[in-house]
């Protein structure tokens, strides 16, 4: 049974979003996706690639393109096949892809993720940072009454 599931999830077609940082071009990125394997397609974007195809083959095609530039070279499976109604901006009347403005905000911490990693397999060591103190209620509270009492002030001059 396990293995019948594990055969299912291998056969499922599904895409992948290729996000790259900020050296790799997306042609660069997508010849070597085509040298890679025949058996996915590969569209070429303004982030990277979107690769789709059965899990197994995607997911191989991914782990070679990472093998490039492993600190610059990101992936993450696609929510809604492309052109599924639910999200297709044909049927929606046009406007941003829906998920543009989460992918913007993402490729714009690349580059620091990036230097992280390169840190990280150079041995650095995570600097702890001191954990912020409260403020306490009833000081909170006497902040609230000296800053209201001085606005009453100001408009009885």
């Amino acid at each position: 049974m396990v293995e019948a599931k594990a055969k299912a999830r291998d056969e499922e077609v599904i895409t992948k979003i290729v996000v790259i940082s900020d050296t790799e071009l997306p042609s660069n990125l997508a010849l070597a996706a085509y040298k890679v394997s025949s058996d996915v397609t590969i569209k070429e974007t303004c982030f990277g690639l979107m690769v789709t195809g059965k899990r197994k083959d995607v997911d191989y095609v991914i782990m070679e393109l990472r093998k490039l530039n492993p600190y610059k070279i990101f992936s993450k499976e696609r929510g809604f096949p492309p052109g599924d109604p639910r999200r297709c901006r044909a049927d929606r009347g046009g406007g941003p892809r829906p998920g543009f403005h989460q992918l913007k905000c993402e490729l714009d911490i690349l580059p620091d993720i990036s230097k992280g990693l390169i840190l990280v397999d150079r041995g650095s060591k995570p600097i702890s940072q001191p954990v912020p103190k409260n403020l306490d209620v009833d000081r909170f509270k006497e902040i609230i009454d000296e800053e209201t009492s001085k606005k009453g002030e100001g408009s009885k001059k």
